[in-house]
């Protein structure tokens, strides 16, 4: 029996507009008229996906949310952080000489801000295209604080000069960090241990909840922890190849309401 769904928003819940179609609503809304816990599961902020809660009635009490691509696990109805996992100031300037030496920009993100540290010349990052729900602010390196705690670092550029430059990342920033794509122009690097499927454990920890009772859905490389770790691993039908193989089920795509039709068949079994 399922008892925990874990939706990724872009390219999963999301039509191309941007837009939850009232077929996906109306899925997710028996769902948790039957008790079952909804949580969308994304790389943004609590303050990115606001609207899309609010949408869906899911900031009441008892309702969670996973941001920061599993890095932190919040209370949608006062934001309460309930875990999170953070880059520290010397991480943080490590990934930056990284992003310096590749020739792409960087940004740092926080739960209030989106730090601008100088970028290359000529190479503005592309984040602001992507992430509006946080106020950018110019940074200095030299003068960040030493109690920063960054939720995440990101590499925003255009998609072949990106793909060129991640080649050239050593492997020990692999090593060390959590590296991941979640759009072709968007890179994210996170703290090792930081992934969707390990924010999805850790609610269902916290719910007394067992890995076989969560399904999750996605469709991008970011979404593979979380595909990986449920009992049920439902891959979008506009998925990549590397998610569909991951999966138990492929699912209809994001424009044909494919997360209505995986909740229709596993949670309300019609």
């Amino acid at each position: 029996m399922i008892k925990l769904v874990a939706i990724d928003l872009d390219g999963t819940l999301l039509n191309g507009e941007h837009i939850i179609s009232n077929e996906n609503k109306e899925a997710i809304k028996k769902a948790k008229e039957q008790g079952v816990k909804v949580v969308l599961c994304t790389g943004r902020p609590l303050l990115g996906m606001i609207s899309y809660l609010e949408e869906l009635n899911l900031r009441e009490s008892g309702d969670y949310g996973i941001t920061y691509n599993g890095g932190l696990v919040q209370r949608t109805d006062t934001g309460d952080v309930l875990s999170k996992t953070t880059l520290t100031k010397v991480e943080t300037e490590e990934i930056f000489e990284l992003s310096k030496k590749i020739n792409v920009p960087c940004n740092f993100i926080d739960l209030e801000n989106i730090y601008e540290p100088p970028y290359p010349e000529g190479r503005d990052s592309l984040y602001p295209t992507v992430m509006t729900a946080l106020p950018y602010v110019p940074i200095i390196m030299e003068e960040m604080s030493g109690d920063i705690a960054i939720n995440k670092t990101v590499f925003c550029y255009s998609q072949i000069l990106l793909d060129e430059a991640i080649k050239n990342i050593p492997a020990y920033f692999f090593e060390k960090y959590t590296i991941m794509k979640s759009r072709p122009i968007l890179l994210e690097l996170m703290p090792k241990n930081v992934d969707k499927g390990t924010g999805i454990a850790v609610l269902a920890d916290l719910l007394g909840f067992e890995a076989s009772e969560v399904m999750s859905l996605g469709d991008e490389a970011n979404d593979a922890a979380m595909i990986e770790y449920a009992g049920m691993g439902v891959a979008m039908g506009n998925a990549t190849n590397e998610i569909k193989a991951m999966a138990q089920y492929i699912t209809k795509t994001n424009e044909e309401h494919g997360v209505a039709y995986a909740i229709h068949k596993f949670v309300l079994n019609q």
